[in-house]
């Protein structure tokens, strides 16, 4: 088996790629030799030591992967071995060879490739899940989405555009305002160029936003609650923010504490507005919302109404330059690894 490993904190170039003996499947597990893995901001917070979710290093993370079947453990029916699947992960992920509980392997559309499938399980699930379980986003209402071109803000923009009449607004840098658009966003906002607050306010009519999608963290999140209507909802996703390019660096981190914003329940209840966190990997055990969403989004898929985009496939001996690319915001839409 080969893998990237995070064998300490630091930089993307501490990544590096190991081989290890092949893992066999536990009972009611299914093996699955890799075509492609997703790459998530959280995986870069993970090497940078901003991720408390994540295991010490030395450490193999990733949270979703595409490929085929090869064996089974006891109890899992055989006839799944060379079945083309999507799988999530909790963890070891950046693999070429993975075990994962069976019912966490979705059988793949057979015109969905390898690197599509790599590329849906997380960001989809997610956005589908602020959207329809949290949120449940209904035409009429104001979405504003916080990178908008990157893998969450693609898939959002998507799921918002196959409800219809759902108004959008996405905070991108202006050379993906094309990208975003296309991707059924109604209103692309430069945050370089413009206070993306008043611009949203200037394009609502003063209206504001019912919710919004924010992994930002930090000033953002008070920014964003300031542009909810009544039963408004801003859903803190990520913490983005708290990233700077390289490695972890304690007085921006601190900073970003400083800036985040503090709710009582009596504030939320004078002003009639919501905050609800959303955090997947502790959702890992909800089988059943789980397998109900991705059936959903395999039916949009299978419909037309939703395609992720992948940006770049980089070979896992090139992962520090995939990391080094997502920190830097080049990416539009997802970016994987091929062993």
């Amino acid at each position: 088996m080969k893998a990237v490993w995070i064998p300490k904190f630091g930089k993307p170039n501490v990544l590096e790629v190991r081989q290890s003996d092949d893992p066999e499947p536990s009972p009611g597990e299914v093996r699955i030799r890799v075509r492609a893995s997703g790459i998530n901001f959280a995986e870069i917070m993970a090497r940078q030591g901003l991720y408390q979710d994540a295991p010490p290093p030395p450490m193999v993370v990733g949270y979703e992967v595409s490929g085929i079947i090869d064996t089974v453990g006891d109890g899992v029916d055989g006839a799944r071995k060379g079945e083309r699947v999507l799988a999530m992960t909790r963890f070891g992920g950046y693999a070429d060879t993975l075990c994962v509980p069976a019912e966490q392997a979705y059988a793949m559309p057979t015109s969905m490739s390898f690197e599509e499938g790599a590329a849906l399980p997380v960001t989809y699930l997610t956005a589908y899940h602020m959207l329809f379980n949290v949120f449940r986003v209904r035409p009429g209402d104001h979405v504003l989405i916080h990178q908008a071109a990157g893998g969450v803000g693609t898939a959002a923009c998507q799921l918002c555009r196959s409800v219809g009449g759902v108004t959008t607004y996405g905070t991108a840098s202006q050379p993906k305002h094309e990208y975003v658009r296309a991707n059924g966003c109604d209103h692309p906002i430069d945050y370089h160029s413009v206070n993306y607050t008043d611009e949203v306010r200037k394009l609502s009519g003063g209206r504001g936003v019912d919710v919004v999608l924010d992994a930002l963290g930090g000033a953002d999140w008070k920014k964003g609650y300031s542009l909810l209507r009544p039963g408004g909802m801003l859903i803190p996703f990520g913490w983005a923010n708290m990233a700077k390019f390289g490695k972890r660096k304690i007085m921006h981190v601190l900073g970003q504490f400083m800036r985040m914003p503090w709710w009582t329940p009596m504030k939320l209840m004078h002003e009639n507005k919501g905050v609800s966190g959303v955090n997947m990997g502790h959702l890992w055990e909800e089988h059943e919302m789980t397998r109900e969403a991705f059936t959903k989004l395999l039916g949009l898929y299978e419909a037309g109404a939703i395609k992720p985009h992948v940006d770049r496939a980089f070979p896992f001996e090139q992962a520090g330059e995939a990391h080094s690319y997502i920190e830097a915001g080049q990416n539009v839409g997802k970016v994987l690894l091929t062993p």
